[in-house]
């Protein structure tokens, strides 16, 4: 009698595997549809990494908001829950399994890609400071974008060079330098979408705008020059990865022009659905980064 197709499926640590990625393609699905669009663009072999980092992320950042709080967690609760999950990461990475779905698909990604303790503690390092500062100025914020944005960039640039090769290598110095400031851009965009949520509900002020230490038009200017040098090397970028950091480039670079011609938004800014489908088909169509100061 031949295996029927149930009898074919994957088992065991195949099965683990596979079952903790559908566990992260979920966590992207429910919570972002402009990257979920985004990792659509990406090949067949980056798609899954990336999906996983941002899983991982997305959970950190529950424990410190929202969720954390409503579940009844206190700031030192939230800080032992999030450096339990640090710890649990950490391990992972070193023995290649997690009993947490999410946390054993980053591992797996991290130990093929070569995203190292390096990366890892300053993205925890900086959701802790979610719990302690309210207010911050030019080095503080620099030091948490660092952490919970720029990092960011540079573990999906380890997957972008290293998914599917038999030993991770580093990136080019450019390509860090594009990553880095386009994971700056993105963060800087969100601050500023989320100013006044950020600051009637969680009292936090990322941008230093409340102090008078930077301005409005000072970090929409910083936007637009972090997006013009990550979309230079763009091009440099391997083939699979190209169309997917475009399109999230010019949805960013888009977000940034709608926030400079609404000083006051009376609602969070927001990029239209048939807007967000025209920069897709462009970056489909394997054009060159939009100019943000265009």
């Amino acid at each position: 009698m031949k295996d029927g197709p149930r009898d074919r499926v994957a088992t065991g640590l195949a099965l683990y595997d596979q079952t903790a990625q559908d566990a992260a393609a979920t966590v992207i699905a429910r919570y972002s549809t402009s990257f979920g669009l985004a990792c659509r663009l990406l090949g067949s072999r980056p798609r899954p990494h990336v999906r996983v980092i941002y899983a991982l992320v997305r959970v950190a950042d529950e424990i410190v908001d929202g969720p954390g709080a409503a579940a009844g967690l206190s700031a030192d609760d939230a800080r032992d829950v999030l450096d339990g999950l640090e710890t649990e990461t950490l391990v992972a990475v070193d023995r290649g399994f997690s009993a947490n779905l999410i946390v054993h698909a980053f591992a797996r990604t991290a130990r093929e890609c070569g995203i190292g303790e390096d990366l890892i503690r300053p993205f925890f390092a900086s959701m802790r400071t979610d719990l302690s500062t309210q207010r911050h100025d030019d080095a503080s914020h620099d030091a948490y974008v660092y952490g919970s944005a720029e990092v960011v960039g540079l573990m999906c640039l380890q997957v972008f060079v290293n998914a599917g090769a038999q030993h991770p290598q580093a990136p080019a110095p450019d390509l860090i330098d594009g990553a880095r400031r386009l994971g700056a851009a993105f963060q800087d965009v969100n601050f500023l979408r989320d100013l006044d949520h950020d600051d009637t509900a969680l009292g936090r002020d990322y941008l230093g705008l409340t102090s008078g230490a930077t301005t409005r038009e000072g970090v929409l200017d910083r936007i637009d020059a972090d997006l013009a040098a990550a979309a230079a090397v763009i091009p440099r970028l391997p083939a699979d990865c190209r169309r997917a950091v475009t399109a999230a480039h010019d949805l960013f670079g888009e977000l940034a022009a709608r926030l400079r011609a609404t000083p006051e938004p009376a609602q969070r800014v927001r990029v239209p659905d048939r807007v967000k489908a025209v920069l897709a088909a462009r970056a489909l169509l394997g054009l060159a980064p939009k100019d943000a100061r265009a």
